[in-house]
């Protein structure tokens, strides 16, 4: 169900259609993760992002919704808002993992709708705080019953350490 690769989430591998997800927070900041390297890539996710924030649109722009973004043929950059914020609070770190699996939801409806595979860093694990444990849980079971092949990506430096 998960495979996970050694590279570049933004450069996903295979062929087909593709879907590449990743989290954002709710309070429209884009400058700092996995959105970076994303936005040295294309600049339609980060447009669409900010956009989703300032307008009022369908689906709203909250913890929980995702949006999907065609960067090139048959390949879409999900931007799922799976964060609250983008500090800890009270020792609670801006991570969600409710609104991740919601999210995740509409990713794999979406994924299994344009026949694609799915393609993410570890997601929810960077900024936002998270475990991976917790997020991988969240991915077996949005992903439980479906074929939907998803690809979780580590760069080469990560591979070999621990990333909980």
């Amino acid at each position: 169900m998960i495979e996970y690769r050694t590279g570049d989430a933004t450069r996903p591998l295979g062929s087909g259609p593709r879907v590449i997800a990743h989290v954002c927070n709710d309070i429209g900041g884009w400058g700092r993760g996995f959105v970076v390297a994303l936005s040295k890539r294309w600049s339609q996710p980060e447009a669409a992002y900010r956009k989703w924030h300032a307008e009022p649109t369908d689906p709203p722009f909250e913890l929980g919704q995702a949006i999907f973004v065609e960067v090139e043929p048959e390949l879409w950059v999900a931007n799922m808002i799976g964060q609250h914020d983008v500090r800890t609070f009270d020792g609670i770190p801006p991570v969600r993992y409710e609104a991740i699996a919601r999210a995740m939801s509409r990713v794999t409806a979406f994924a299994m709708q344009k026949h694609a595979s799915v393609h993410m860093p570890r997601i929810g694990c960077g900024l936002p705080g998270g475990t991976w444990r917790e997020v991988e849980r969240v991915l077996y079971d949005v992903f439980d019953g479906t074929d939907l092949r998803a690809y979780v990506y580590d760069l080469p430096e990560a591979a070999s350490g621990d990333v909980s």
